[in-house]
């Protein structure tokens, strides 16, 4: 199951890609930050101008309500009325602004957001084919790993090769063994190829006489490896069975972003092909910058020209956009999320076997590796801050 996953992720990239991603990816949070925060800062600007406004012609609204409890001429009663109308229709027009200066905002957000998404989502496909660490994990289940069980291989196999012909059990596993030239991961040591080599190898241990001490120590050796790696496999492949349902959530995730991000880019009369040339694969992070900012300013037009083409539907068309986003953002964080998890159930299996006589010191070299694969999805994916700032991605009126 995992070899299909690997095979369909690595088509993406070489093995080696993700250290790359990975500083890139990094800088990329740093450009997203930054027009994010110009976009807050506008936002402020504007509304400190707009509170002030409002408060003025409250204040006005205030004075003429005062004039008019204590004017008793008509004429002067209607002039007061007309201004006090005025000054209202003032207000309501800057509570209007308000309102379209937090969609601009928000929609702006969201824009960036989406755009950046592109950038990393990639890094998240590859993580699980580019580590070093699954690259050991898969050594470690491998007996030709162990030089305790190479010892004891070499005349097992003479043994099959001697026997084949008048055993059916050694002749079968002849055939297995045969297919691949030794025990490995490409024969399995698990499922139903592993019951007739845990055969063949009893076998064997058992046609060796007690005189001969030094080899029936050497087979029982390699059966006891092979044994301990197969319940250590596959407790392995139960926590890699698991990656099926996240690859498959990457996928769905994959296309549920390229068809919000197609939908945005035409509304914003921009072509994909301009946003995977001028940012995505833009690896300056100024101009990567530039063009968010242009983007910024697109997508502050749009708002403005929904408004005035649509005065009684924009916002409802704004907010289908915003809530796509946000549910992608938020999906990409549960995924996030899901892989912390299961990394975490390595930790478990390495805690349970590195102690183990046959295998212990090779899984404990795993730890090490475990812990800086990590501590570098932590870094830089940041799965709970990624989730919890999803969430709170827009301004309310």
């Amino acid at each position: 199951m995992k070899q299909l996953c690997i095979t369909l992720l690595l088509s993406f990239l070489f093995i080696n890609v993700f250290a790359g991603e990975n500083d890139s990816l990094l800088g990329e949070k740093n450009v997203r930050e930054r027009i994010l925060k110009d976009i807050q800062q506008n936002l402020d600007q504007k509304n400190k101008v707009l509170d002030s406004t409002i408060l003025k012609l409250d204040d006005k609204v205030g004075k003429l309500d005062s004039v008019l409890k204590l004017t008793g001429n008509p004429k002067e009663r209607i002039d007061r009325l007309v201004e006090r109308v005025q000054i209202l229709e003032e207000k309501q027009k800057a509570v209007e602004q308000n309102e379209i200066n937090v969609y601009e905002a928000n929609y702006q957000s969201a824009m960036i957001n989406l755009v950046s998404m592109d950038r990393e989502i990639k890094p998240l496909i590859l993580f699980h084919a580019t580590k070093d660490f699954f690259t050991s994990l898969t050594e470690t289940s491998n007996p030709m790993s162990y030089e305790e069980f190479r010892k004891g291989f070499d005349q097992y196999r003479a043994y099959v090769d001697k026997t084949k012909d008048k055993s059916a059990t050694q002749k079968a596993a002849s055939e297995v063994i045969g297919a691949s030239g030794y025990v490995s991961a490409g024969v399995p040591i698990v499922g139903a190829y592993s019951q007739l080599i845990f055969s063949s190898m009893a076998e064997y241990v058992n046609s060796i006489g007690h005189k001969r001490r030094e080899r029936k120590a050497e087979a029982q050796k390699m059966f006891s490896i092979t044994a301990t790696l197969s319940q250590f496999t596959t407790e392995r492949n139960q926590i890699e069975n698991e990656w099926e349902g996240i690859t498959q959530s990457l996928e769905e995730m994959q296309v549920y972003y390229d068809t919000v991000m197609n939908r945005n880019m035409r509304m914003l009369q921009c072509g994909k092909n301009e946003v995977c040339t001028e940012f995505t694969r833009e690896n300056d992070a100024s101009r990567r910058y530039q063009y968010l900012t242009a983007l910024r300013d697109r997508s502050a037009e749009y708002v403005l020209k929904m408004k005035k083409e649509h005065p009684k539907e924009w916002k409802e068309d704004i907010y289908y956009q915003l809530m796509d986003v946000q549910t992608l953002k938020i999906k990409y964080g549960d995924i996030t999320y899901h892989i912390v998890h299961h990394i975490n159930k390595y930790a478990a299996l390495i805690t349970k076997f590195k102690g183990n006589k046959d295998i212990g010191p090779n899984v404990a070299r795993l730890e090490t590796k475990l812990s800086q694969l990590k501590a570098t999805f932590d870094d830089t994916f940041e799965p709970f801050q990624y989730a919890h700032s999803a969430t709170q991605m827009y301004k309310v009126m």
